[in-house]
């Protein structure tokens, strides 16, 4: 018989970019849920080209994903993971990229999708409230879509899957005019389980939680004063603990809090989704952490609608990376990795 040998298939380079700490997270998860036979996985921070990345390179995109302060814990996470780090994705040529946003689309990933590659977006958290700046990116095709930040995900049509994380937010998507046929319900990582969180280390219970956000150091409209007036109100004498935004200015922050609460607790690092665990009131402004008190039954105080936010809320599923990556797996032409039995 002929010496038969077995022919090697070229693995599918695939380039996963990040931003915060919770959008690196969500990439390094769908990275592992992606069978290594099969793909070739590199990982960077977000980056952008022309005018915003000399903005960038002047420290004046600090409050963004593009600035290093946010982007720092997620890179420190991957390498320590022992993530490959392929900065801004110019060492090789990509088959598949996996966006957290798309306000800012680099040129060599829409350059890589035009000549054939493909491009998963995905569902990073809450999105941002459709205000004047929405109408007037979406009403003025010249404006970027960054100035209306998360409101406008979605809308640039980059990519070939939307993975998103609810049914909730498929119709919203549809509503804002994102392309049916690519939209894809499959939750998002570290959104998934928020049952999980109920086993922590955090030392405080039943007390009441408020998270902080960065609206201003983003330049949206936000009353601090008359915030934190209603947190204390809501609290009524109870322990009150604030978990700060990592970008927010911490300093000015504790001073008004401290102006209104003097006896709370004030806390700038660890998991704020194991506080909402084992708080028995949440209060936000605008965030994510909404989802997980929900999820987890607390009673929520948002200035978005609470009953809004339940139609939104992403699915419990304890699979979100698993089922992007088939959703990736599926664009590419390999096959799925196996479905986990849920416990």
């Amino acid at each position: 018989m002929p010496n038969l040998r077995r022919i090697a298939i070229p693995k599918t380079k695939a380039l996963f970019v990040g931003g915060s700490f919770n959008q690196t997270t969500q990439m390094h998860r769908i990275a592992e849920a992606l069978p290594d036979e099969h793909f070739d996985k590199w990982f960077t921070a977000a980056y952008a080209d022309g005018v915003i990345e000399r903005c960038r390179r002047l420290g004046l995109v600090e409050w963004t994903i593009l600035g290093h302060r946010l982007s720092a814990t997620g890179m420190q996470h991957l390498e320590w993971s022992g993530a490959r780090i392929d900065d801004r994705g110019r060492s090789r040529s990509y088959d598949l990229v996996f966006l957290c946003q798309d306000l800012v689309v680099p040129r060599n990933i829409s350059a890589g999708k035009a000549a054939g590659g493909k491009v998963v977006l995905v569902q990073e958290g809450m999105t941002d409230p459709e205000n004047w700046i929405y109408h007037a990116v979406t009403s003025l095709p010249f404006l970027p879509r960054w100035l209306a930040s998360t409101s406008t995900m979605g809308l640039s049509d980059c990519y070939d899957r939307f993975c998103v994380a609810s049914e909730g937010y498929r119709d919203l998507f549809i509503r804002k005019g994102v392309r049916p046929e690519k939209l894809v319900v499959t939750g998002i990582p570290n959104f998934d389980d928020c049952a999980r969180h109920r086993r922590n280390h955090f030392p405080h219970r039943d007390y009441v939680l408020v998270c902080s956000s960065d609206s201003r150091e983003t330049f949206k409209r936000h009353d601090r004063p008359a915030f934190l007036r209603r947190a204390t109100e809501i609290a009524g004498g109870r322990q009150l603990i604030f978990k700060l935004h990592p970008n927010e200015n911490w300093a000015r922050a504790r001073t008004e809090i401290r102006s209104v609460a003097p006896h709370a607790l004030v806390f700038t690092s660890g998991s704020a989704e194991d506080m909402v665990a084992n708080c028995k009131v949440l209060i936000v402004e605008y965030s994510s952490l909404a989802y997980v008190g929900l999820a987890l039954g607390k009673e929520v105080h948002a200035w978005e609608d609470v009953a809004a936010l339940r139609r939104l809320m992403p699915i419990q599923n304890g699979q979100a990376a698993r089922q992007i990556a088939r959703v990736a797996c599926d664009l590419v032409g390999l096959p799925a990795p196996a479905r986990e039995r849920v416990a």
